[in-house]
């Protein structure tokens, strides 16, 4: 019914037990002893309203363009990308910019005529509210093969 064990293996199965909960405990005091947390809030997602002909994917790319897209992260008022770092109100003038720039599919039509984003800082969301408008849009009417 008993076990048979050497002392030897005895001492280095606890000795290995101590260092694991050793290590436990010092990952643990380490990450409580930390004063503050300074990763930044990611980028978690692109919301898109008020498109009714351009595709939400679209505008998503577009946007993205600006530097809101995934691995780009949020310190106060700076979004730190992969490649540069951008004060916010630039990336979200320049994702506004870019917005506007979307076009409907297979085409070069452009209905957005303004667009608004904004930034939630706590949980990283985007939010882009657009406005299409085809009263605006210059259309011409080309066939080819004449």
């Amino acid at each position: 019914m008993f076990i048979k064990i050497r002392r030897d293996t005895l001492i280095i199965l606890l000795l290995a037990f101590i260092l694991i909960v050793c290590g436990r405990l010092i990952t643990y005091v380490a990450f409580a002893s930390s004063s503050e947390m300074n990763d930044g809030i990611p980028i978690s997602g692109i919301i898109v309203k008020g498109n009714d002909i351009v595709p939400v994917d679209t505008i998503r790319a577009n946007v993205m363009q600006a530097g809101f897209r995934d691995g780009s992260v949020i310190y106060g008022d700076v979004l730190k990308t992969s490649i540069r770092e951008v004060a916010l109100q630039d990336a979200i003038q320049t994702a506004q910019e870019f917005a506007k720039q979307s076009t409907v599919p297979g085409t070069s039509v452009m209905p957005i005529t303004a667009a608004d984003v904004q930034v939630d800082k706590n949980t990283g969301v985007v939010t882009v509210t657009v406005i299409e408008d085809f009263s605006s849009v210059e259309l011409e009417n080309e066939t080819a093969g004449r």
